[in-house]
């Protein structure tokens, strides 16, 4: 992504002395609507909310991530690409809550790096947005990330550069609940990827495409299985052509292979256990323009978290997982092989894992579950566990985020500007906030605030990523409790490269 601030916008706060007003009260409300003092990533605001997090007998948990050029063979395709292991996913790094979490980065790539940790409630400094966190780990360079997991669930890592998300840049990051029982046989981790690089194109390919010159492709000329219909504003003239019922506009890029854990659904992974055991699935979507429409074939699934955080546990045929979105799921399952669908909502193709607990013949690469066509719930639908509600509490401050864009120039924007122009969300530590998305666009958008988890209103799941679906509204409430800089933008990556992101900046 595309991440670096104007300094108009995130270091403000050195402006010089606004003149002189008619009384005081004047001139300190022209002064913080003109220039006002940010919280630094380094400030001591950081350090103290980091030092609240620390737990007494916390174990240090230490990881080394590599992100380098890489050959993976995703099932009889061979593509070279970039990773961080010679897989189509990252190591799996495990912790409990409250360790401490120490990642040495040595940069093996021919450009820069970073490495975001998302949905973790972290210290500022180590959020992993170059230009404005960090400075970009470069060529050959590295960085140490080091911070506290304050909470249990279900989270992933990846790059805040570019487009490196859209290759095998991301892994699973699991912080465990050090008083959980443990109310199950078997884990399952279940990973969602729509994959493009080393097929022909890159990422960087794909994103300059959509940022040509678009009459002329769509005289025929653009790049092979690119949508260039999807997101039009209203009165634009197209269709969409990539269509979801859930959705609606459901992404830009129809990719050659969608995958569950780095395997397409020609040679899947198999996933195994015995009949009538109880089953964890952690899903997570890190997928890049590809939201999935998941079911197990012959089973029903309760839903039980949503971004890391417990809910009331909801019994479903199929759910949707939108990109950056990562949900747990519990089933008993049955005795046989069965087909894990993952379909890629609105476009065509699908991923596949085979679950086995005994004999009968693996489904086939085509399979289609009928499930899949029962009842299908969006993560928007869950309802929070009683346990992590937000205390009912007035707004001290709302934000409305309109959400707006087109193909034709491909840009993407936030209260009608792209992120260099667009001016910061200002809060303050110890309010309540309300964010108002407002979708003015025929395409969904999963918006994703770092450092903090929102509860959607009247009793909605915690969550940090959340589908905003076209000509709606969705509304969120937040405690600025975690002081710093934090990115707010759509997990779609190539909406976020041009432009669909903002800066939810405490001021001092």
């Amino acid at each position: 992504m595309a991440l670096l601030l104007t300094r108009r916008h995130l270091l403000a706060g050195t402006a010089g002395a606004v003149g002189l007003a008619g009384t005081a009260g004047i001139v300190a409300v022209a002064a913080e609507r003109a220039a006002p003092k940010l919280v630094d990533p380094h400030a001591e605001a950081i350090r103290r909310a980091e030092l609240a997090r620390r737990r007494s007998g916390a174990a240090t948990v230490r990881a080394t991530l590599n992100p380098r050029p890489v050959t993976l063979d995703l099932g009889g395709v061979t593509v070279d690409t970039w990773g961080y292991a010679e897989a189509a996913t990252g190591p799996l790094i495990r912790a409990k809550a409250g360790d401490r979490l120490r990642v040495d980065v040595v940069n093996d790539l021919p450009t820069d790096t970073s490495v975001h940790w998302h949905g973790v409630a972290m210290r500022n400094d180590m959020d992993g947005v170059p230009g404005v966190t960090q400075d970009p780990i470069g060529a050959g360079g590295h960085f140490t990330y080091e911070f506290i997991l304050p909470d249990p669930g279900t989270y992933f890592y990846h790059p805040h550069s570019g487009v490196q998300l859209d290759r095998a840049l991301h892994g699973v990051l699991i912080v465990d609940d050090p008083n959980d029982a443990g109310r199950y046989d078997q884990e399952w981790i279940v990973v969602l990827d729509d994959w493009v690089d080393g097929t022909g194109r890159t990422p960087d390919d794909v994103l300059a495409a959509l940022g040509a010159d678009m009459s002329g492709m769509h005289g025929g000329h653009g790049m092979p299985g690119m949508n260039h219909g999807a997101g039009m504003p209203m009165g634009g003239g197209e269709m969409e052509t990539m269509m979801s019922p859930l959705l609606g506009g459901a992404g830009d890029i129809d990719y050659p292979h969608y995958l569950i854990n780095g395997r397409v659904p020609a040679a899947p992974v198999t996933l195994t256990a015995r009949p009538r055991q109880r089953v964890r699935i952690r899903l997570v979507n890190a997928a890049s323009d590809t939201a999935f429409r998941v079911a197990l074939g012959g089973h029903r699934l309760t839903v039980t978290h949503s971004d890391g955080f417990p809910v009331v546990p909801d019994v479903t045929d199929a759910l949707v997982v939108g990109m950056g979105e990562r949900v747990d799921v519990e089933v008993v399952v049955a005795d046989g092989a069965f087909p894990l669908v993952a379909v890629a909502e609105g476009k065509t193709g699908q991923a596949l894992a085979v679950v086995r607990t005994g004999g009968g013949r693996p489904p086939s690469a085509q399979v289609r579950a009928a499930e899949l066509d029962r009842r299908v719930i969006l993560t928007n639908q869950l309802r929070a566990d009683d346990s992590v509600q937000l205390p009912q509490r007035s707004p001290d401050r709302t934000h409305d985020l309109v959400l707006g864009g087109s193909m034709m120039p491909y840009r993407w924007t936030i209260n009608g500007k792209t992120f260099g122009d667009a001016e910061s969300l200002l809060v303050r530590e110890g309010e309540r906030v309300r964010l108002r998305m407002v979708n003015q666009t025929m395409m969904f958008h999963p918006m994703h605030v770092h450092g903090h988890t929102f509860a959607l209103r009247d009793g909605g799941p915690r969550k940090d990523t959340v589908i905003v679906t076209p000509r709606q509204t969705v509304t969120v409430d937040l405690d600025a409790d975690n002081p710093g800089q934090w990115m707010t933008h759509c997990h779609n990556i190539y909406h976020a490269e041009t432009g669909m992101m903002i800066n939810l900046a405490y001021q001092l």
